[in-house]
């Protein structure tokens, strides 16, 4: 679990570039599908931007994970301004490249809580900057930044060794904005008719949701997915012995969104498992809940 994982988590791919993990997932899977049961169908390039979709056999459902994460773009004088909704506390490693070099860096906040960052040189605007990695796998926890939405995309990664039919998409932009799923969606519906939509990411620990209790069915957020589809999926977990939580909430969103927002008339439920400090340089997940929800999606792209 924790080797591919860690390799996720160190890929520089805040939001705007997520070429760089494309290129690793394009390599992970030059390496390795010869030991996957079935052969899939790349589809990238031009017309698909920096995104990428594997589609095997006959697909009836897709599953998407996002390669890109929160981050920070240098401005003027030292600013740094969010890419998505980073947590900061001021001291923060960041590291990233400009034309002068490899940058590691400090995140300093000002009086009007405003980033800057210390460096011994300036650095070229436009440069976008990361938190710098620190994997640390314990018996039962995963401590890293990016487990948003790297475990997600480890996610697809294991469901391809043994997929049969299905369609498994890697997009982008999620943490600022969207914009790259209603054309992945289109082109997933018209192609295929795809009408069954999993969204691979993490949630939040709540006073409602807990470490160890297994992956987490949303039946709500910001945005409301169609009830039956979620307890076709519910029914799914108890049928199958899948532990799982219930997630009812009411702000957040994902790239479900942009699904629901598509002029199709597609099913999607978010499920994933619950990350502690999301936005941090600290993320943490449970091992158990992640291995629930590989199972878990093993089992839907088969059976839902």
């Amino acid at each position: 679990m924790s080797k591919l994982l860690k390799s996720l988590c160190e890929v520089h791919s805040p939001s705007g570039e997520e070429q760089f993990m494309m290129q690793f997932i394009l390599s992970h899977i030059q390496q390795h599908s010869g030991k996957w049961k079935v052969q899939p169908q790349l589809f990238h390039g031009e017309q698909f931007q920096d995104c990428l979709v594997l589609v095997f056999g006959n697909p009836r459902i897709a599953a998407f994970a996002h390669m890109d994460t929160t981050g920070f773009t240098v401005r003027y004088q030292n600013q740094l301004i969010p890419i998505g909704g980073p947590e900061v506390d001021g001291g923060e490693q960041l590291i990233g490249f400009d034309s002068l070099g490899e940058i590691e860096c400090i995140l300093e906040l000002n009086d009007e809580n405003q980033a800057h960052y210390r460096f011994g040189r300036a650095i070229m605007p436009g440069t976008t900057l990361t938190y710098k990695s620190n994997f640390v796998d314990d018996q039962s926890y995963i401590t890293s930044p990016y487990l948003d939405d790297r475990v997600g995309l480890y996610n697809l990664l294991k469901i391809a060794e043994t997929l049969e039919n299905g369609a498994l998409v890697f997009s982008c932009w999620e943490e600022h904005g969207g914009g790259s799923v209603p054309y992945l969606v289109k082109f997933l519906y018209e192609k295929y008719q795809i009408n069954k939509m999993l969204i691979s990411d993490i949630t939040w620990v709540s006073d409602g949701i807990h470490f160890e209790e297994g992956v987490v069915i949303s039946y709500r957020d910001k945005n409301i997915p169609r009830k039956s589809f979620i307890e076709q999926i519910t029914q799914l977990a108890v049928a199958n012995q899948i532990p799982f939580q219930v997630e009812v909430e009411a702000h957040g969103s994902s790239d479900g969104r942009e699904i629901q927002l598509a002029p199709y008339p597609i099913d999607w439920c978010f499920i994933g498992p619950p990350v502690a400090h999301a936005h941090s340089n600290h993320e943490v997940v449970a091992k158990i809940d992640l291995k629930s929800m590989v199972s878990f999606y093993k089992v839907l792209m088969e059976q839902l």
